[in-house]
């Protein structure tokens, strides 16, 4: 194989890679960077129904607290983070227990999904994630969930995934602008698909070369 041959497969074989992979279920996706499975919500079954009773009393009260409380941030993409408190408060008050999750090094992290691990009453483990929507985006085709691979996994047990979503206005109280839950919505996780979109990546440390430095300046 001659070098421009050689070079053109090459090229072939890396924009092949970069290309994304489509409709993985997420239970597979899962499996494969932690080790754990997930597990199927069972409606009929005695322990998911009283799991479900009971996160949907925490929600409906996480959902009147901020409400009252409202939520003041100017990045709207960071609402789900500050409703997170109030899910993790309403859990443990009615009974569940709920935490951030201990990675595999047995540390808690917040950062990373999932964003709350819950010990029911019959000491299953379960992953909630926390989430907001509009109405104009909810039905948008943006990224909205993601998930790396890690050395300290936070996913750590054979577990159900789910997610909770809250539905946002924003408005003025006292004159200045808050975001506000109107509404909730609960989803298992485990029929959801995903997909793996590849990204060429350096650091600043392999950015700034002084080699590669052309001209500079400032003022004097």
């Amino acid at each position: 194989m001659n070098k421009n041959n050689y070079i053109k497969q090459l090229e072939e074989t890396i924009s092949k890679f970069l290309t994304p992979l489509k409709d993985i279920p997420f239970p597979i996706a899962i499996k494969a960077i932690s080790g754990y499975h997930v597990l199927a919500f069972d409606k009929n079954s005695r322990e998911d129904k009283e799991l479900l009773n009971r996160l949907i009393k925490a929600i409906d009260i996480a959902l009147k607290n901020a409400y009252k409380t409202g939520i003041s941030t100017p990045r709207p993409n960071e609402v789900g983070n500050h409703i997170e408190p109030f899910v993790k408060s309403a859990l443990n008050k009615i009974g569940v227990k709920a935490e951030i999750p201990l990675t595999s090094n047995g540390k808690r992290q917040s950062a990373g999904y999932p964003d709350i691990v819950i010990q029911d009453v019959d000491n299953r483990i379960t992953y909630l994630e926390c989430k907001t929507y509009n109405k104009k985006s909810i039905g948008s085709s943006f990224r909205a969930f993601y998930f790396q691979p890690s050395q300290s996994s936070k996913i750590t047990h054979d577990a159900r995934h789910l997610m909770v979503s809250f539905e946002i206005e924003k408005e003025n109280r006292k004159g200045k602008p808050v975001f506000i839950p109107i509404h909730w919505k609960l989803y298992t996780l485990e029929k959801m698909l995903v997909q793996v979109k590849h990204e060429f990546n350096t650091s600043n440390k392999k950015m700034y070369k002084p080699e590669a430095l052309l001209a500079e300046g400032g003022i004097e």
